[in-house]
């Protein structure tokens, strides 16, 4: 009995560490309009500054990010059309890492 005990700890501690930790590690933002899309005024070379709702929350765009061209078109055309998006902010660095489509 014990010995099952271990093997069914042991298979439970497998599945439970091996998730996808990418998104572990995002905040998401639901529903949310990006109001506004600038430069960032003390890293332009780095960074796109993003400002999220009514009461803007500032977050960033990097630009040596490999998906850099998509993440702002679609930050941009949510700033032009008010077009709802989930935006999932890294955790700890404030920095987009997706903006997904409203399901």
């Amino acid at each position: 009995m014990k010995f099952w005990t271990y093997i069914l700890l042991f298979l439970f501690m497998i599945t439970s560490c091996s998730g996808s930790s990418s998104s572990q590690n995002l905040t998401w933002y639901k529903n949310s309009v990006i109001t506004n899309v600038a430069e960032d005024p003390e890293k332009p070379e780095e960074f796109m500054r993003v400002s999220i709702g009514i009461s803007p929350q500032i977050f960033f765009l990097s630009k040596k990010s490999a998906d850099y061209k998509a993440l702002l078109e679609k930050a941009s055309l949510s700033h032009k059309k008010g077009t709802a998006y989930d935006i999932g902010i890294e955790n700890n660095t404030n920095i987009i890492k997706q903006v997904n489509e409203i399901r």
